[in-house]
């Protein structure tokens, strides 16, 4: 799915940074603490230090690709669309949804408006915490991946991106918190 033909801005730094694939390698161990990180949530206009949920509430960590305010990765569009309908319904259970995007501030504030993300959508142009997760990389951008959290900020299910599973179904991520 082309969601634009509008191909500025897509050649910069990020683009060549990320071209050559790097497979997801994740080392992260289940019923393991994972990484702390801060980033700015743009939907929110906060900063938002993931350990600051420790001990208060499961967090599912999307990882999402999106080249940039004008392009999306076809398998992660749907995926975004996603999470952002059933917001609500992680919400209900006491889940916080933290979208993770390689797009910088000014990108991601389009990506909010252009959507209406309800969910904090978390700037990471540097890529570093998508390396820290050992997401992988190729063609531009990091890949996505999923990670659910438990309340005291163990890791209790990952999905890495392949092409035969691109990401995890709010289905399968809303069944990980029973």
């Amino acid at each position: 799915m082309l969601t634009s033909t509008d191909f500025s801005g897509l050649l910069n730094e990020r683009f060549f940074r990320n071209f050559l694939p790097v497979p997801a390698s994740n080392q992260l161990r289940l019923g393991v603490g994972t990484p702390d990180f801060q980033l700015p949530d743009i939907t929110n206009g906060t900063l938002v230090r993931l350990s600051d949920y420790k001990g208060k509430q499961p967090v599912l960590l999307a990882f999402t690709r999106i080249f940039t305010e004008k392009q999306y990765c076809p398998f992660c569009f749907p995926h975004i669309k996603a999470l952002n309908e059933n917001y609500e319904q992680f919400k209900n259970r006491g889940i916080e949804v933290l979208m993770v995007t390689s797009t910088d501030e000014r990108q991601s504030q389009i990506v909010v408006k252009d959507l209406g993300l309800k969910m904090p959508l978390l700037s990471d142009p540097s890529c570093r915490v998508f390396r820290t997760y050992q997401a992988g990389k190729a063609l531009g951008a990091p890949l996505p991946a999923q990670f659910v959290l438990d309340k005291e900020g163990k890791l209790r299910y990952w999905h890495l991106f392949s092409f035969l599973d691109h990401n995890a179904s709010v289905e399968t991520l809303l069944e990980q918190f029973n």
